[in-house]
């Protein structure tokens, strides 16, 4: 399987059916924001902390991997100068959609978050990462990649699903049942038994990887990044979620 071309069309079905990732914001956001209210997730519910953000207006952001029609035109109507790299077209559009809108100054590339070679060296003040690395089966070249192009003194806010996320057997947590069936690191293409990843394909859910720890956190570090800060987020009505944290967001600077 080619897996971004698979997770590509998997994700422009998602925006078709709705996904809260893909539902772009309103006019009233944008106003907001236009003002200096407003505010992002990284990861399903507890908004960015204001004071990991420098001041936006003409700051050079990337929205990597973060189409749909949410950060990106936020960060941008505050005043930041965004580009969204994302691999689903219509993840782009909604983007572009909203920008279109609002009247808004955003730029849309397609692309692989695992290579940014359409993007300079140096190139960006901040890259904003909402949860979607585990939609690629290695996140360290994401990591790598991210660093590459930040400015010296650059941020990059990364959110990701822990490991326990995905050692659980997700149909039994729809019945609110806790059944340990996976191991780390975990990966839709080989965890799965045949079986169970067609009835995934034959729903057009992308494909999901489950990364190590070390590679999500250790992966920034061994890239260059100095970790400033982080917190933990839960999803609303998961049964696992009312045991644990299942996801948490990063503040990692690149040194200069």
């Amino acid at each position: 399987m080619d897996i971004r071309d698979y997770n590509r069309r998997a994700w422009d079905a998602e925006s078709a059916k709705g996904n809260p990732w893909t539902v772009p914001v309103d006019a009233e956001t944008i106003a907001r924001a236009r003002s200096g209210d407003w505010q992002i997730v990284l990861t399903p519910q507890k908004p960015v902390p204001q004071d990991w953000f420098p001041a936006l207006p003409g700051l050079e952001v990337l929205c990597l991997a973060s189409g749909g029609g949410q950060q990106a035109p936020i960060l941008a109507a505050a005043g930041a100068q965004v580009t969204s790299y994302d691999n689903s077209p219509r993840q782009l559009q909604a983007d572009a959609m909203v920008a279109e809108r609002e009247g808004l100054d955003l730029r849309t590339i397609a692309g692989d978050m695992r290579d940014l070679a359409a993007l300079a060296d140096a190139s960006f003040d901040l890259v904003v990462h909402a949860v979607s690395n585990c939609f690629v089966p290695d996140v360290l070249p994401v990591w790598r990649e991210a660093f590459r192009v930040l400015r010296p003194g650059g941020e990059l806010l990364a959110g990701f699903g822990l490991p326990a996320t995905y050692i659980f057997d997700d149909l039994a947590m729809e019945e609110d049942r806790l059944e340990v069936r996976y191991s780390i690191p975990y990966s839709d293409l080989t965890s799965l038994s045949e079986e169970r990843r067609q009835y995934y394909i034959d729903r057009n859910e992308p494909m999901q990887f489950g990364h190590s720890l070390q590679d999500q956190i250790g992966g920034q570090l061994a890239a260059g990044f100095v970790l400033v800060d982080c917190f933990e987020d839960r999803r609303e009505g998961v049964a696992l979620d009312r045991h644990l944290a299942t996801f948490m967001a990063t503040r990692a600077r690149k040194p200069g």
